[in-house]
Order: C-alpha cells, then sequence, then structure tokens
C-alpha cells in the first residue's frame, strides 16, 4: 500500500500512531526486510498518550498509549536494530509545545517535531474539549458565523508567527548551549532526568542508543 500511495502521488509516504504494544512495529521491519527497502515508508509520526485533541474519546486521552518519553526513544531504537533508521524518518507529535521538549525529541532521536497544540494556543485556543461540536467559543474549531467572529485572522496570524519563531531561536539558543552547532547534533547524553531525590541521570544511560553491542 505504501508503495501504491508513493507511486500515485509521488509524494513521501508514511503513517502516524501512537505506540502501545509495540510487537507489530518488530514486525513491520522484519516485513520491511525481507521485502525490500522500497517498501519502507519514509517516515513515521509518533504521537502519544499525552497528545489527542478536545475532540478524543476520553476513554483514550486518559488510559490509551505510551508516553512520548518512553515511546519515542523505543521507536528510534527499534529501527536502528534493523538498519532502517537513515532509511525511515521520525517525527515526533505529542505535545512538544516549549523549546525544552522539542530539544528533548531532538536529543531522543527525533529527525522532525510538530506541534498543533502550541500554534493552536497562539490562535486563542482556551481547551474547552468543544472541537467537535461546532460550539467552540473562540471561533476556532467551528463552523458557526457569529462564534467565527471571535477569531481576527489578522492577529492571530501574527501571534502564531511569533510563537513559532521565538520556539525555533530558543532551541537554537538550548543547542548551542550545549556545544552543538544546529539542533539536529544533539544526541541523549546532552539531556539528563532529574529523578524523585533530586539527582539527574543522563537519557544514554537510561535509554542506552541500540548498537550491535548491546544488542
Amino acid at each position: 500500500m505504501i508503495q501504491r500511495i508513493r507511486k500515485v502521488t509521488g509524494k513521501p509516504v508514511g503513517f502516524k500512531v501512537v505506540i502501545g504494544a509495540y510487537g507489530w512495529l518488530e514486525n513491520l521491519c522484519t516485513e520491511i526486510t525481507h521485502r525490500g527497502i522500497e517498501s519502507a515508508p519514509d517516515f513515521i509520526t509518533i504521537d502519544s498518550a499525552d497528545g489527542g485533541t478536545g475532540a478524543s474519546p476520553m476513554s483514550l486521552m486518559d488510559y490509551m498509549g505510551l508516553l512520548l518519553s518512553e515511546s519515542l526513544p523505543l521507536v528510534v531504537d527499534m529501527l536502528q536494530k534493523f538498519q532502517l533508521r537513515d532509511r525511515i524518518k521520525v517525527i515526533c507529535s505529542g505535545k512538544p509545545i516549549n523549546p525544552a521538549e522539542a530539544a528533548w525529541a531532538l536529543c531522543m532521536g527525533a529527525d522532525f517535531i510538530v506541534s498543533a497544540r502550541g500554534p493552536m494556543f497562539a490562535l486563542g485556543c482556551i481547551q474547552s474539549m468543544q472541537c467537535n461540536k461546532n460550539t467552540c467559543p473562540t471561533g476556532i474549531t467551528t463552523h458557526n458565523k457569529k462564534l467565527q467572529s471571535g477569531l481576527n485572522p489578522a492577529d492571530k496570524a501574527q501571534r502564531v508567527k511569533n510563537y513559532i519563531e521565538h520556539m525555533v531561536y530558543e532551541i537554537g539558543v538550548i543547542s548551542h548551549s550545549c556545544g552543538v552547532r544546529e539542533p539536529r547534533e544533539l544526541k541523549r547524553f546532552h539531556c539528563r532526568a532529574i529523578s524523585e531525590n533530586g539527582k539527574s541521570q543522563s537519557m544514554q544511560e537510561i535509554f542506552p542508543e541500540y548498537t550491535a553491542d548491546n544488542k
């Protein structure tokens, strides 16, 4: 199916997923190695238990899927194990709305960061949980003309622009402070997790990157 869509559209083809049970991911990688590298998706977007929209069922938002802190390194290492890491790009979704979260994702191996929630906040979203009811009070997710009048496109567009520009700048500041030239050079050893006792531990120690030596 991936090959068919890629041939018809001429575009990169991938899929978005929330990781829970991950046996299927190993099966997928195994199948790719059998069928050939051309059968691989061009990207996998990782969403997480902390993602979702106001239109999502509460049972899914509250109880389903792993957090990015566990699922992102899992996927990256699985692709590395099957020597597919260079072929398949990993995109991080799941609410990375501030520079530290985005920089963390890059440290853990993400190639790209995508965020809907951050720009939505910049637009004026107040998380009223009415995305699917046509009654959004801020006029963002509604076709109701009266409610839509509450959203000034010229003003909100500037706010979204400011948000994105500041995100890019601050991620750059964090990266340069770690001694790298640009954000995609960040590695797991650049990031540390603080435990309940106040001590920190390198993410490289918590999630050792897959190599032939530690398989």
